[in-house]
């Protein structure tokens, strides 16, 4: 068979050795995109102003110790908020709209531990030395703050602590199967190691404070809230009723009470269900009476469900009306409460139920229905002329000038860990600004640290660090690309079972893997931050993202972006923003 012939004509392409560069197409450009790193939402929330957003990044990436670093600038205490902080941040995380909120306290516990596990030491910018001196009155969360941020600004500091270790109500009110012991000592351990003094032991009268004021240029009350408030029924005073915070004192220290048999808790905070799990471990049974509503109940949700799975009983509704001893037990007599309305914290308004009413009787009853300090004089002066007041601090001038800084628990509304820790760093930022540049400069000058919108107070700003580049802006849900991102299941935080927890006061929560911790910080969005996807770079029609040195320092060659907008619209985080040109 005879193959057709194929007359086969050559092809020409055009080509030209000419460049195209001097068509610079920027010129039709009438918005402008730029890099700019923005909020999230979760850093606001954080009462310590935690840079949430970067320290997941860095985590997703396996740079454990750089995402430690990051949390020691604006939170000393990351072993402790890892396990007992209330994490808002989660509450407000834009992932919750796509699937769950990642597991923000979980992986700052997991840096936290393998920091400790592995003995690294944070390498953090400090200022030059002062010659002020400051000593601190407390060396719970608010003093051992406050102590860590003056360090970090160039100031000596003291602590005065009137118990035989250090730590306030992190040592002595926080059960060990919340917070080890050890893990708490490895903390302090570090801020001693910044040079600051810790004298234990070494209760401070009225008379020595005055006398401290004449020796060093501040005094900083971080005198934590010690003791139960009293119920203010009849036959409190018996030897039946005992202060809640004084039970977990006592079994911190090593004592093993006598809680045989039923004993009622009445309160409804986080003490009150530790004091019940705390009645569980040593071998009794325990019901907390609250007078309000289980969804009204300050304390933690998640510490609440494990209580009950533990065997404590919650009765709501209750409010304690008389109490009456019946030989070795005691009657406690209670009124019955409903719900009419809500009241200003949008939680149910209470009031009797009539002339209702119910008995119960138990071997003992603990109080913890909220605390005072121990001394009254710890309090800040009712006097506030003269004096500056912040969101988390207070602060009175002597005749001299002189300031005495009050703070935690003495100023929170809400008393907690992290707002004493906040309190600590509101305090060493205001006495350096003081120190600085006076007191009329303050406000001002706080007000220019402040993490978006919120309250949240940043160091790393304050000292002049990159984050001062941040905007302020807020990236909400809808600035997310979500196309970017797969749903995935939050990390599940491996847990004693109920009856290995009942038996022992051994930590609950377990430890998560260097894997798990690496999977779970890859959920985050990085809410308004570059992470180097290169989908700018990708996706440029004009080829006019331009990146530097290891891909980084990205910037955008205006002589050829037309503005299409391309790269805001296809980065996944919201860290590019377009705008009008000439603005």
């Amino acid at each position: 068979m005879n193959t057709p012939t194929m007359n086969l004509k050559p092809l020409f392409m055009p080509r030209t050795h000419e460049t195209t560069e001097g068509n610079k197409t920027g010129s039709w450009r009438y918005l402008r995109p730029r890099y700019e790193d923005k909020t999230s939402p979760c850093s606001t929330a954080c009462p310590a102003g935690e840079d949430i957003a970067r320290i997941e990044m860095l985590s997703a990436q396996g740079f454990f110790k750089e995402a430690w670093e990051t949390i020691l600038r604006e939170n000393p205490l990351p072993g402790v908020c890892g396990r007992v902080c209330f994490h808002p941040c989660e509450g407000v995380c834009n992932r919750e709209g796509f699937d769950s909120s990642l597991a923000i306290h979980t992986i700052e516990r997991h840096l936290a531990d393998t920091a400790a596990r592995n003995d690294l030491k944070p390498a953090l910018e400090k200022l030059a030395s002062q010659p002020q001196k400051i000593a601190i009155i407390g060396s719970g969360p608010a003093g051992l703050s406050a102590s860590w941020f003056f360090t970090m600004l160039g100031y000596a500091c003291d602590i005065y602590e009137a118990l035989s270790e250090a730590g306030g109500i992190l040592r002595w009110g926080i059960p060990e199967y919340r917070l080890p012991a050890p893990v708490l000592r490895t903390e302090i351990g570090r801020i001693e190691s910044q040079g600051i003094r810790i004298f234990t032991g070494k209760h401070i009268s009225e008379s020595e404070l005055n006398k401290l004021r004449g020796n060093y240029s501040t005094v900083f009350m971080g005198c934590g809230y010690s003791r139960s408030t009293p119920l203010g029924v009849s036959g409190e005073t018996s030897e039946s009723v005992k202060d809640g915070l004084e039970f977990l004192r006592s079994v911190r220290q090593g004592e093993k009470p006598s809680c045989q048999g039923l004993s009622a808790v009445i309160g409804g905070g986080n003490t009150a269900v530790d004091v019940a799990r705390t009645v569980i471990r040593l071998g009794g049974k325990a019901a907390i009476l609250y007078r309000r509503r289980r969804q009204d109940m300050p304390a933690f949700a998640e510490e609440i469900a494990m209580a009950m799975e533990e065997g404590v009983a919650l009765h709501e509704l209750l409010a304690p009306g008389a109490i009456e001893a019946q030989g070795d037990q005691y009657k406690l007599i209670l009124r019955k409460m409903k719900i009419e309305g809500q009241d200003k914290d949008g939680r149910g308004r209470i009031v009797p139920d009539g002339d209702k009413t119910s008995e119960v009787t138990v071997e003992r009853i603990f109080t913890a229905t909220g605390a005072d300090v121990a001394e009254p004089w710890y309090n800040p002066p009712s006097d506030k002329s003269g004096a500056i007041t912040l969101s988390h601090c207070q602060i009175k001038f002597d005749k001299e000038g002189i300031p005495l800084v009050y703070g935690g628990d003495l100023t929170n509304v809400t008393k907690n860990v992290t707002q004493a820790i906040a309190s600590g760093k509101q305090a060493a930022m205001a006495i350096d600004t003081y120190f600085q540049q006076g007191r009329d400069a303050i406000e001002s000058r706080l007000a220019s640290c402040r993490v978006g919108d919120g309250l949240s107070l940043s160091m790393e700003v304050y000292m002049q660090g990159a984050r001062r580049l941040r905007s302020s802006h807020i990236v909400q849900p809808e600035e997310i690309n979500t196309d970017y991102f797969q749903f995935e299941a939050r990390v599940v935080q491996p847990r004693l079972l109920v009856e290995e927890r009942t038996g022992s006061f051994n930590e609950i929560d377990m430890r998560i893997s260097a894997n798990l911790a690496i999977r779970e910080a890859s959920r985050c969005f990085n809410c308004g931050l570059c992470n180097q996807c290169d989908n700018c770079y990708i996706f440029c029609p004009d080829v006019a993202v331009i990146r530097g040195r290891n891909m980084e320092d990205r910037h955008i060659n205006f002589d050829y972006c037309k503005g299409c907008g391309l790269c805001a619209a296809e980065c996944p985080r919201n860290a590019v923003t377009l705008e009008r040109e000439g603005l």
